[in-house]
């Protein structure tokens, strides 16, 4: 069984569950992937599959990747990453895996590339209080002291300082699946997950149960 899947986060909308309750919810395009490399213990030191999702134009591939694509046949993607397996053997080069393979009520991890905010204060970044608003504050933002006195004279490793804030792989995990729609290969997940809309994010069935 293969153990995740490349998607495209497409927005958030909601849904009303049988019951009546009202359960926010992101829409990923999951897939069609196309299985482009199997890798196995023996030749690489572990079972996985690298899957290649959206189609790409020819042109705009470079001559290694071509004929890494024609071994799994004509089409050329715009994205490859590597989902683990348990039993290699039982996939083979070119076959398509779709949406069905997860189902409503599953749960899953997701994978994906935050947001990117630029370089930020230490008020949107960590979540600091700031300063005083009146009685003649000039330290309204600002992060305050960040050293020691005289031993250690120096600012300890770690601390919480202005700079660049998201675009970085983050991984929200237990999220459970509320609708899988196989006929448009959408998959509709409980709350968010990082991205925004139209970015790559990779789903995957859960390591630990």
């Amino acid at each position: 069984m293969c153990n995740g899947l490349i998607g495209k986060k497409l927005g958030m909308t909601s849904v009303f569950t049988n019951e009546g309750r009202y359960v926010p919810v992101t829409v990923i395009q999951a897939g069609p992937c196309v299985v482009t490399q199997i890798k196995t213990e023996a030749t690489d030191g572990y079972n996985a599959l690298q899957l290649g999702f959206g189609e790409k134009k020819e042109s705009r591939t470079n001559k290694p990747l071509k004929g890494h694509y024609k071994k799994s046949g004509d089409a050329c993607f715009s994205a490859l990453r590597e989902v683990r397996v348990n039993v290699p053997s039982d996939f083979s080069l070119g076959q398509v895996i779709s949406a069905d393979l997860f189902a409503a009520g599953e749960k899953v991890d997701v994978t994906g590339t935050t947001k990117g905010r630029g370089f930020s204060g230490v008020i949107k970044r960590h979540g600091f209080h700031g300063g005083k608003k009146t009685h003649g504050s000039h330290s309204h933002r600002i992060p305050g002291s960040i050293g020691c006195s005289a031993s250690p004279a120096k600012v300890i490793k770690g601390k919480k300082m202005p700079g660049q804030y998201g675009n970085v792989r983050n991984t929200t995990k237990n999220l459970e699946v509320v609708d899988v729609r196989t006929d448009d290969n959408l998959v509709l997940i409980k709350g968010a997950v990082p991205g925004s809309p139209s970015g790559l994010v990779v789903i995957n069935k859960l390591k630990k149960a």
